[in-house]
């Protein structure tokens, strides 16, 4: 008997450890004519859906499954797609119950009948609904009239944030230690209560923004899973990184370098964060953060830190391949050369038979053949003597290149008249030289206009012109100081170069 009874006693030991791996999430929700609710949860920058329940009867939903939910913050989502409240999950709420009545009061009814500290998170969000509601009745009724009342209204905008910050600090040392405290302490924004003040008694505003910047991942676990299962940690990093760190390439460099070492590389976090990162500087419109891209491939995914970010292996290569492509390019790199044929001398080209050329054998043998003469003829770019060169590559059937190369003409036609030592080293990408010539003529081109007549170059690969016009500008040792820039800026920006030039003299 004793031995049944300790098999039994195991058996129900077994079976509620499995009764209790699961999750049940039970909502019984007033009014609610539904007939179909989703359960969502956040994953970093998405909304996936982890649930659907079919099955609604008087109101009441349920999810269930056999494992664990993942810690996070989920969501209960309608019929109809919107989201009607959000509720955390962690180990001590798999089995939850919530109750509330559909319609417009469906958060201030919402109760947790199971779980105190639910309830305190639901106490939090009607605060900041509350909060937000008084400051916006506040604007409202009080019309910026005058200079007192916009002073009026940003004290008032202070005041909220303080007492939404005070509030959020105290839910945080309360409830220290669980996920809900890690989640809103990820909200929260650590500024100085008092901005303190200089020998003149002026506000210390760069004594302010390193405080904000020291703290603002003070406490965040990056290596807890559960912190990428919120709508606050992809803001917070998009928000660090785009307003927070120096607007420069580097900086950002090493400020992710930060980040990423406060995880694990195994970690779905990680693979998340590193990601975004990659794809959000290698289609940067921001004129050399291509280098954040370029630090991230060679940091990371050729050191095989990147391991398991993507399903399909060829996606690593690629991501190098096209990072490597661009490690030239950078700002501050020195410019590829390029041997190129004067617009004029296209007669003499064509005459030599490299136009009749049908495939690259007979192109090879028609340079082999005309070599000395092609070898007098070279234009290159490192002959260019300037302070400052204006690389650019363009067509002349290019709809933007024609709205583009006439601004170009004018920038260069003032800079010129002003006295700079500044030249333009004009590509044409194609090879219909009567064309170019004729476009050269019509308009005037005061250029060095060149064409690649000996299909010597490969420009479209060197320079990464996927599409036209490219303007790059070299200083007076052929750096690239500027790249994929509009003509109207051209001349902007060498007077910027040239400021910062006499700065550093």
């Amino acid at each position: 008997m004793k031995k049944v009874l300790i098999a039994l006693a195991l058996f129900l030991s077994s079976f509620s450890t499995q009764a209790q791996s699961g999750y049940e999430i039970t909502i019984d929700l007033k009014n609610c004519n539904d007939t179909l609710a989703y359960l969502t949860f956040y994953r970093f920058d998405k909304t996936l859906i982890k649930d659907t329940c079919t099955t609604i009867k008087n109101g009441r939903i349920i999810f269930n499954g056999k494992t664990k939910l993942p810690k996070g913050i989920y969501s209960l989502v309608s019929q109809q797609k919107s989201i009607l409240f959000d509720f955390f999950i962690d180990d001590d709420t798999q089995k939850l119950q919530l109750k509330s009545e559909y319609g417009p009061n469906i958060s201030k009814d919402l109760t947790a009948l199971n779980s105190d500290r639910e309830n305190e998170f639901f106490n939090y969000i009607r605060f900041l609904g509350d909060q937000n509601k008084a400051f916006m009745e506040y604007k409202q009724s009080h019309p910026l009239a005058t200079k007192k009342d916009s002073l009026d209204l940003t004290d008032k905008q202070n005041e909220l944030e303080q007492r939404i910050a005070d509030y959020e600090n105290q839910f945080i040392n309360r409830f220290k230690g669980t996920f809900i405290a890690d989640v809103v302490n990820l909200k929260t924004e650590k500024k100085q209560k008092d901005i303190p003040k200089k020998a003149d008694g002026t506000p210390d505003y760069d004594v302010s923004y390193k405080y904000y910047k020291d703290n603002f991942w003070r406490n965040v676990d990056l290596k807890d899973e559960g912190m990428v299962h919120n709508p606050f940690l992809f803001n917070k990093l998009k928000t660090y990184l785009d307003n927070v760190v120096v607007k420069h390439p580097d900086s950002v460099c090493v400020e992710i370098d930060r980040i990423l070492a406060k995880s694990k590389p195994e970690t779905l976090i990680y693979k998340l964060m590193l990601a975004h990162l990659t794809y959000t500087y290698e289609t940067s419109k921001i004129m050399g953060f291509d280098k954040v891209f370029v630090h991230l491939s060679d940091n990371y995914f050729k050191t095989g830190k990147a391991k398991g970010i993507y399903e399909d292996d060829d996606v690593v290569q690629r991501i190098i391949k096209r990072a490597d492509k661009l490690k030239p390019l950078l700002i501050g790199a020195k410019a590829i050369d390029l041997s190129m044929i004067r617009a004029e001398d296209f007669p003499k080209m064509k005459a030599m038979g490299f136009e009749d050329a049908k495939n690259s054998e007979e192109m090879t043998k028609v340079f082999y053949k005309n070599v000395n003469e092609v070898n007098k003829m070279w234009v290159k770019l490192s002959d260019v003597k300037a302070e400052y060169t204006i690389l650019v590559f363009w067509d002349v059937d290019c709809g933007h290149c024609q709205k583009e190369i006439p601004k170009l003409v004018t920038a260069y036609n003032e800079m010129t008249h002003e006295k700079k030592d500044v030249k333009v080293f004009s590509v044409y990408m194609q090879h219909e030289g009567d064309k170019y010539l004729k476009y050269i003529a019509d308009n005037k081109l005061p250029f060095i206009n060149v064409y690649d007549g000996a299909h010597y170059n490969n420009a479209i690969e060197k320079y990464d012109v996927y599409s036209t016009p490219v303007i790059y500008i070299l200083d007076k040792n052929k750096v690239i100081k500027a790249k994929r820039i509009e003509a109207e800026k051209v001349k902007e920006i060498i007077q910027s170069l040239e400021k910062e030039a006499k700065k550093q003299s």
